[in-house]
């Protein structure tokens, strides 16, 4: 078994298109009028062909579950979505966690959550061009050792 997609369900589908490709490179697939197949395994459906199927009403901004995508360059991020022209409602703005990893939660135009952080590959590295030992950045991390020692041996830092 393998899972394919995640589908949400959007009020507008020509918005949500328009969001997902302007603010995170996203590209239409496959369009079957209502319900729509992004790059990445984002499927959009119109919220009224949803509550069809399912028979029952929808309900937005249920702070449930959230999509999760990965950016490096979180400046440029930041400055793409200061100056997109949707309004964009942060859930926190940009944070450092613990462990290093920078994040920011936003809603799409249906309230549905999106955290943008950076790949922990990408903070190991960081740290270790820093100057942190391995032993040091896998404590800070949280990553395994070994793989932090992957990382050293690669020479990619």
């Amino acid at each position: 078994m393998h899972l394919r997609n995640f589908l949400i369900v959007v009020r507008d589908i020509e918005k949500s298109k328009a969001f997902y490709h302007d603010i995170f490179g996203l590209d239409v697939i496959a369009d079957f009028d209502g319900n729509v197949i992004l790059t990445e395994g984002l499927v959009l459906q119109e919220k009224s062909i949803w509550e069809q199927f399912i028979q029952c009403k929808v309900t937005g901004k249920g702070n449930d579950a959230e999509l999760y995508f990965e950016e490096n360059n979180m400046d440029a991020f930041l400055t793409r979505l200061e100056k997109s022209s949707y309004p964009i409602e942060y859930v926190n703005p940009l944070m450092e966690h613990d462990w290093g990893q920078r994040v920011i939660r936003i809603y799409d135009p249906d309230g549905h959550m999106i955290e943008v952080g950076e790949a922990m590959d990408f903070v190991a590295r960081r740290y270790l061009s820093q100057g942190m030992i391995p032993e040091e950045v896998a404590r800070k991390t949280q990553l395994p050792l070994s793989q932090v020692q992957m990382l050293v041996d690669s020479k990619d830092v």
